[in-house]
């Protein structure tokens, strides 16, 4: 008993010792003098952590005595920390200032589906964040993604301006667009659906140039660009931005953080986008800028649980009604042949998330599922479609004996696509018969840590497609890093493969213009790609330096093209007879000096040729040189300027013979802009500037015979280059314009 009673004594002294301990750590993050709010603290290998509020201060309590690093990180940032020892109820005060665009730290999912820092990442990621897309406001991430090296905004219409987004001069149908890694941006959304996503609640931008359809299957041969929108936890309780341009254009974002319960947040995102003003500077008689009205609505809930795995939901709505053509056109005259005008409603859906079972195992549940209506005219010719992509896959990752890190996939997509066109027409050419393709498939992925500075990445896909089969698609990544990881060494060889469906990407074969015609059955494409990756870190007294090469490769098996060559009046489309390759270099560089000066800038040079019956040319639309830059200064934490562009290469266009009196290569051209910003407070931000310094435009005659659209009087078989052509477009019609925002935010 006396034992027993000294026992207890001793377990009430040690817990009321616990109890007693109030050591705290303090203190306030900043960069440049300014402050930091949500950027993440915590100690490592404990469950001890925190965030910044809206003025950058912290505080961690009741930690236990002992030896700790204190660890202060955030995407966009270099992560800091401090080795610390606390006891005897001791209040340390640490401050942070944190250095900007140390991108070897980031956490990326894109390239191999789990978090992980981007320098020990086997797979090439570029990780773009909100700072840098805030260099350059504008109205759509289709229109933000111009500033990134390799990658082009496309317009596929000079009338009513819809495009998609080329990576390393393969067409946007390559391109595979996803949200929080979902797969959303497919199909009919290849062209329509890469506006409207609420910029406000984007967090950072991952890209992934090459195939990756190991991991994410169909479309993702050129690359994939992966849009991170932030989590409600960390998100400001109302962000807002608008802005306005001097030809009329009105954009707005709001951001809302909320709670329905104590475990349960939300995040809900509006994108507001209106032009009415018709503008006609070429003197060709059609609008140099479609006119547009489109609200998005953006909706995520996140729920906590008791075993702190991830539940998130989310949901987005797009509605928008857009039209070009001539400029006395009105609604009253769509679909007939009075005034010629290009009218596109359409109305979107999507919902996708992340379940992680409640098993022991890391088992999680992706599912993703959209529906796309649209009903448009081009002229006279109408087009109206549905389409209904429902999407599931299981993941399975587990570490094996520490040096193997396995993920298993199992996967189905559902794609239902119906429209007024061929190409759903029964053979009778009467009866109309909806696409219905199951898409079953497996993969799985062993990342293999040889050694800390060796790395391999082994991975593998199955697909069987409804229609076309069988698919399988290998690939391997290799990495090497030098012990300080200033040095980093990638070099990877993949398979990529696509199953087309022409009317839901390729904007040309809407336009009315040309006849579209299929030459045999359209079997899917094929591609091997080899990429060699090398990052190399500097670090100085005055600056940091990151500097990222890469050499690319893609050679093409059953390519599908769109011939505009054959025959001036078509647009032919068939599986390549021979093979296409895309080769090149590209080179990025990040520089940020310690006295508020940052350069960011990179060019990529390449060539894009297409071998059939032994001769070689050049892809149409793709130029063989590209560079993109942005400089910015902080005179101070609260003022800066921004000068941002891009520059192009000559690209082929299609021309309607040899008549044709249109050059037959753009010319070299550049894009410039330039913003000055002014912070008030924390919440309130001015900024303004001018797009388009240079006033760049296309040559006035791009719309080919424009004074008569609908060919009247004209015998287009005989005389093809005077026929009405509006698909000779490389840049957008719009000159310089001066704009003006203003950003509020409540943390």
């Amino acid at each position: 008993m006396k034992n027993l009673f000294k026992l207890t004594c001793f377990l009430l002294l040690g817990i009321s010792s616990l109890q007693g301990q109030t050591n705290s750590i303090s203190g306030k993050v900043t960069s440049n003098g300014e402050v930091l709010p949500f950027i993440n603290i915590y100690l490592k290998k404990t469950k001890l952590g925190t965030s910044t509020n809206e003025n950058g201060f912290f505080e961690l309590k009741n930690i236990p005595n002992g030896n700790y690093t204190i660890v202060a990180s955030s995407v966009g940032f270099k992560f800091k920390s401090a080795k610390i020892t606390v006891s005897g109820n001791q209040k340390i005060i640490k401050n942070f200032n944190l250095n900007e665009n140390n991108s070897l730290e980031e956490i990326v999912i894109s390239g191999t589906l789990r978090p992980v820092s981007k320098s020990n990442s086997p797979v090439p990621v570029e990780v773009y964040s909100k700072s840098f897309f805030k260099k350059n406001p504008t109205p759509s991430i289709f229109e933000s993604m111009q500033n990134v090296n390799g990658v082009r905004p496309q317009l596929n219409c000079n009338v009513c301006n819809t495009g998609d987004i080329h990576i390393n001069g393969l067409e946007g149908p390559y391109t595979f667009v996803l949200i929080d890694g979902m797969p959303i941006v497919s199909g009919l959304s290849t062209v329509y659906g890469l506006t409207g996503i609420p910029q406000a609640l984007i967090e950072r931008v991952e890209v992934v140039k090459g195939p990756a359809s190991t991991l994410y299957g169909s479309e993702a041969v050129g690359g994939i660009i992966n849009i991170i929108t932030k989590k409600p936890t960390n998100a400001p309780v109302l962000s807002t931005d608008v802005f306005s341009s001097s030809w009329g254009e009105i954009n707005t974002d709001i951001g809302l953080r909320y709670k329905l319960s104590k475990k349960t947040q939300g995040l809900l995102g509006i994108n507001y986008f209106n032009y009415q003003n018709r503008i006609d500077n070429n003197k060709d008689g059609f609008t140099d800028l479609t006119l547009q009205n489109r609200i998005s609505i953006f909706n995520k809930v996140n729920i906590e649980r008791k075993s702190n795995k991830v539940f998130t939901i989310a949901g987005r709505y797009v509605y928008e009604d857009r039209w070009g053509g001539e400029l006395d056109w009105e609604k009253e005259f769509r679909g007939s042949d009075v005034k010629y005008g290009e009218s596109i409603y359409t109305n979107r859906w999507e919902t996708f998330g992340t379940y992680q079972l409640p098993t022991s195992e890391n088992i999680s549940f992706q599912f993703s599922a959209n529906g796309h209506y649209q009903n448009s005219f081009y002229g006279t010719d109408s087009y109206n479609a549905e389409q209904l992509i429902g999407f599931g896959q299981f993941i399975y990752n587990k570490q094996i004996a520490k040096r193997h890190d396995l993920l298993l996939g199992l996967a189905y997509r559902y794609t239902f696509y119906e429209d007024n066109t061929f190409a759903t027409l029964e053979k009778d050419g009467i009866t109309n018969k909806p696409s219905v393709t199951h898409l079953p498939g497996f993969f799985i992925q062993d990342e293999i840590a040889l050694n800390t500075q060796n790395k391999l990445l082994l991975g593998a896909r199955w697909d069987y497609n409804s229609l076309h089969g069988s698919i399988f698609s290998p690939r391997v990544n290799y990495k090497w890093n030098s012990k300080d990881k200033a040095d980093i060494f990638r070099a990877s060889v993949g398979n990529g493969f696509r199953v087309a469906n022409v009317f839901t990407e390729d904007h040309a074969a809407l336009t009315g213009a040309r006849e579209v015609e299929f030459d045999g059955e359209l079997d899917p494409e094929t591609s091997w790609n080899a990429n060699l990756n090398y990052v190399k870190k500097i670090n100085t007294e005055n600056s940091f330096i990151t500097l990222d090469a890469s050499v690319f490769y893609t050679y093409f098996n059953n390519r599908i093209l769109p011939d505009y060559e054959t025959d001036p009046g078509k647009i032919i489309y068939a599986n390549l007879d021979g093979y296409s390759v895309s080769k090149g270099i590209s080179l990025n560089t990040d520089i940020t000096f310690t006295n508020g000066l940052s350069i960011n800038a990179g060019a990529t040079l390449m060539d894009v040729s297409i071998t059939e019956n032994g001769i070689k040319t050049r892809q149409l639309l793709t130029e063989s040189f590209s560079g993109v830059w942005s400089i910015s200064y902080k005179f101070n934490s609260n003022f800066s300027v921004d000068y941002t562009g891009n520059l192009y290469g000559p690209m082929r266009l299609p021309l309607l013979g040899e008549k044709d009196t249109r050059a037959a290569n753009s010319p070299w051209f550049s894009i410039q802009n330039i913003q000055a910003t002014k912070k008030f407070t924390n919440s309130w931000e001015l900024y303004g500037g001018v797009k388009n310094l240079l006033n760049f435009t296309p040559a006035a005659n791009s719309i080919n015979n424009a004074g008569n659209p609908f060919n009247v009087g004209i015998n287009t078989e005989q005389n093809p280059e005077l026929a009405f052509d509006p698909s000779y477009v490389y840049a957008s019609n719009q000159g310089i314009r001066m704009f003006l925002g203003l950003r509020y935010t409540i943390f």
